[in-house]
């Protein structure tokens, strides 16, 4: 049985996918160039020297595209981490470029690159994952308290909660829709949840508060 904040987030997820299936496809590019135009200028304001991977993923389906966002990265000299799912809600990473193929996922409804798969240790260059300069994440919804609704696999959970293991989480933004930008306390936080630092939207950015911390 759900927990009361569960079932909450539960029914916020179903009805912005259900908003996101009725968006007319014509819509997604310019959207996608927003993601793009604007993400662009995140990473470059978080960016430092020997720290410039992102972690990103890859939008598909009726999520906010990001390609446009990926090949900006790239184009910019950033090295752009994609997620490939493992078992135990385990994320693995492979280096993009404009180049690589993708197949769909053994755990779960994505697709994912194919190529050489890292640890986010060998990925990054440091332990964990500490020498990402950011990451940038799935959401179906997020409020201005930062707390963010991912699809459900629980895989970003854990990957965040490892990096936080081995030293300070690097920036965080979640990507969505100017729409799905909530009011604050709209999202209840559980005790596993980390608050995202910013909305990534076709709009423009939504900046939360400082480093991430737990909700409460």
């Amino acid at each position: 049985m759900l927990s009361d904040a569960a079932a909450v987030k539960a029914n916020i997820r179903a009805r912005h996918r259900a908003a996101r299936a009725g968006r007319p496809q014509s819509e997604l590019l310019p959207l996608g160039q927003g993601i793009g135009r604007h993400g662009l200028s995140w990473a470059q304001s978080v960016a430092r020297p020997g720290s410039t991977s992102f972690a990103l993923y890859l939008g598909v389906g009726d999520e906010p595209p990001t390609t446009s966002l990926m090949e900006a990265l790239h184009s910019q000299g950033y090295t752009v981490l994609l997620p490939i799912c493992g078992p135990g809600r385990t994320l693995l990473w492979v280096r993009w470029t404009p180049e690589a193929t993708f197949a769909r996922s053994r755990f779960a409804p994505v697709m994912e690159p194919e190529g050489e798969r890292l640890d986010l240790a060998g990925a990054s260059g440091s332990p964990e994952g500490t020498g990402l300069a950011g990451i940038i994440l799935p959401a179906t919804a997020v409020d201005r308290s930062g707390n963010r609704i991912g699809q459900g696999g629980g895989y970003y959970d854990t990957f965040l909660a490892a990096i936080q293991r081995h030293g300070n989480i690097p920036p965080t933004i979640a990507v969505v829709y100017d729409d799905e930008v909530l009011p604050e306390g709209a999202i209840p936080g559980e005790p596993f949840d980390m608050r995202v630092q910013a909305a990534l939207t076709p709009g423009g950015l939504v900046t939360f508060h400082g480093p991430d911390r737990p909700a409460q």
